[in-house]
């Protein structure tokens, strides 16, 4: 942890990370990795099987109540796409609700499977509309399943998915959730939420790093999906048979990822789990939202669907501002920031996930601080 006010960090450290992942990660996952683990072993598989077993009871859920969880290799966008290839029947259709880019990349999956989808798009600063979703699915009963973001890092906001499954539910469809950047952080019922699918990835709020995503499903539906796959190695369902049966990935498993992930649990188990890990993260976007509001910036989104995962920040209407150079200064200092996605406004994000802490929070905003009045900037 940096001393606050400081706006230089030990030189033999890394820079931080304030993005919403890859992300700083703690000495004891770091140092996981320097172990080499056999991929056939039994010592790894005993591992592999212990994480899918503690991944479902930090989802609240067990085996014996019918969930099951499947570890692919590859990015977060590997194990949503990996869904969409393998849950979806050759006569289904999606319902994607988007508001930012995430929302958009699964559109993107859908139409390079010619899987038939219809889009409800609402504003980036917008949450998802249940009603909306409602009258499509009342409208066109071709539908099967409904698709949404949880945390949309694109701008931060936090989509209702506990309104939106109530709808998916009600009509009887298969609900899908990308909770890429909120699963480990951001408590979910997944019972009162009416999940079937749920994806997030390892270098998120468990806080391991990057090499592969994970799928929380039900069993059920996941089985149903027999014959139905358009993708070799993206086969959800193959994967599951895989495990079932040797305890073993079906190619190359991300063998250093999942030693890292290992440590990550255990530190977030110390941490007090969900709630714990939720309230100093919580924390921190408190303390960034402050120190952001006193130099001047302004904050994209209103209070009441920003997210504690990532904030979005407005450029200062200064025209000597230009987000390279700002960049480049913070990041000379010791902090990565994250640029801005959104189409509608020029922002810049600033992320709080990761082995972050309050006083790493008001380092960075000293730092920026710094840059723009190094740059001359009237935020």
């Amino acid at each position: 942890m940096n001393t606050p006010g400081s706006a230089v960090p030990p030189a033999a450290r890394d820079k931080l990370l304030f993005t919403p992942g890859p992300l700083t990660t703690s000495s004891g996952v770091k140092e996981a990795m320097l172990h080499d683990a056999g991929s056939w072993h039994w010592e790894f598989n005993t591992k592999v099987k212990h994480i899918r077993e503690r991944l479902l009871a930090l989802a609240g859920v067990r085996q014996d109540q019918g969930w099951e969880c499947v570890l692919l290799q590859g990015s977060g966008t590997f194990g949503v796409e990996s869904v969409f290839q393998t849950c979806v029947p050759p006569d289904g259709k999606v319902a994607v609700l988007s508001n930012g880019a995430y929302g958009e990349r699964m559109v993107l999956m859908l139409q390079h499977a010619r899987i038939p989808h219809v889009i409800l798009r609402t504003q980036e600063d917008t949450p998802n509309d249940a009603q909306a979703l409602d009258d499509a699915l009342t409208q066109d009963p071709s539908i099967t399943h409904v698709a949404v973001v949880h945390c949309e890092t694109t701008t931060g906001i936090l989509n209702d998915i506990a309104a939106v499954g109530a709808v998916a539910r009600r009509h009887g469809k298969t609900y899908v959730v990308d909770a890429m950047s909120s699963f480990g952080a951001v408590p979910i019922d997944f019972e009162a939420v009416g999940l079937d699918f749920l994806i997030s990835s390892a270098n998120k709020c468990v806080e391991g790093v990057p090499g592969f995503s994970f799928v929380l499903c039900r069993r059920a539906r996941l089985l149903a999906s027999e014959g139905w796959a358009r993708n070799l190695s993206m086969n959800l369902l193959d994967q599951l048979k895989g495990f079932e049966k040797n305890g073993q990935f079906r190619y190359t498993p991300p063998t250093h990822a999942i030693l890292a992930f290992e440590r990550a649990l255990d530190e977030l188990d110390l941490e007090g789990g969900v709630a714990g890990r939720a309230a100093r993260y919580r924390r921190n976007h408190e303390v960034l939202l402050a120190g952001m509001r006193r130099l001047g910036f302004q904050s994209y989104l209103p209070a009441g669907v920003q997210s504690y995962i990532i904030t979005s920040f407005l450029f200062p209407k200064d025209p000597r501002f230009t987000f390279a150079e700002f960049y480049k200064r913070v990041a000379e200092k010791g902090y990565i920031l994250y640029p801005g996605k959104i189409s509608q406004a020029d922002t810049f994000r600033i992320g709080n996930i990761g082995r972050l802490f309050e006083s790493d929070l008001r380092s960075v905003v000293y730092a920026i601080g710094e840059a723009i009045e190094e740059m001359g900037i009237q935020p």
